[in-house]
This record gives structure tokens, C-alpha cells and sequence, in this order.
């Protein structure tokens, strides 16, 4: 996901596993030139939001190892990451990651919300895991959403 491989580069580039918000906004708006200082901002509240980045005393901390992600060569992130994602959208994206044809995952959500009578967001979940695919922090989220209803 090109989202975590943002977020991943500053932490590889400094070889660190901490960063202040400032040295992460500097990394990708000056080093990078990947986003203006703002948009780069914005990518730390999605990151956040995503459960990809920790806060600790205005210190960033990755949730991820770092190491374990491929940049690919001349890697140019597109600005389409700064914006949310709602979790079906989410869950979407790691079914695709994860090996699913996006047709043949879509049409199983469908397939299983009509049968099940359930929203959306819960059928992406039963699909997900049905291929064994890890969605426990997106899960959450759709068991919050559910219980707010």
C-alpha cells in the first residue's frame, strides 16, 4: 500500500524508529518533495487515523516494521493517499493486496451482505477473513461503527 510506504521511507532514510511530527513533515515535503509541508501533515492524520503511525509527545512512532517494506524504485507517492478511506474502501484494499481479483472481492461482499443481512463494512470483514487475511484493526473500527448504530 503505497500509504504505509510513505510512511515508511522517512523512518528508513533517518534509520530511526521515532521521528517528531516536524522531522516527518520536513522528510517528505523538503527531502522527498513528495507533498507540500501541508499535504504532508495531512498524511500524519491519515496515517494515524489508518493505525499506521503512533503518537507519543509529538514523536511519530510506526505501528510497522519499517524493514519489512519494499520501495519500490523511483517510488513517487500519489496525493490520493491523503484522503480517508471508509473501511469498506479499506478492506477493499487489503483484499486486492492480499491476492483477491477487486471484481471477485466486491461481488463476494455483495454476495454475503445480501445473504447475511448485514452492512457492507461487516460482509468486507466475513470476506476478508474467510481468505485468512489479517483486518482485525479495520474490524474494530466496522464493530465500532456497528455498535454506535
Amino acid at each position: 500500500m503505497s500509504l504505509q510506504v510513505a510512511v515508511a521511507v522517512p523512518f528508513r532514510q533517518q534509520g530511526t524508529d521515532s521521528l517528531g511530527e516536524g522531522e516527518f513533515v520536513v522528510a517528505l515535503s523538503l527531502d522527498r518533495e513528495w507533498f507540500s509541508p501541508d499535504q504532508a501533515k495531512r498524511l500524519v492524520d491519515v496515517a494515524v487515523g489508518r493505525g499506521l503511525l503512533d503518537t507519543d509527545d509529538g514523536d511519530l512512532r510506526p505501528t510497522f516494521d519499517v524493514d519489512d517494506v519494499t520501495v519500490p524504485e523511483g517510488f513517487t507517492p500519489d496525493t490520493d493517499i491523503l484522503r480517508e478511506q471508509s473501511a469498506f474502501e479499506q478492506l477493499l484494499e487489503l483484499m486486492v493486496e492480499g491476492g483477491l481479483d477487486k471484481q471477485e472481492a466486491v461481488a463476494a461482499t455483495n454476495e454475503t451482505q445480501r445473504r447475511l443481512g448485514i452492512r457492507l463494512e461487516a460482509a468486507a470483514v466475513v470476506v476478508a477473513r474467510r481468505h485468512g487475511l489479517d483486518c482485525a484493526g479495520v474490524a474494530d473500527t466496522v464493530r465500532a461503527e456497528l455498535e454506535g448504530d
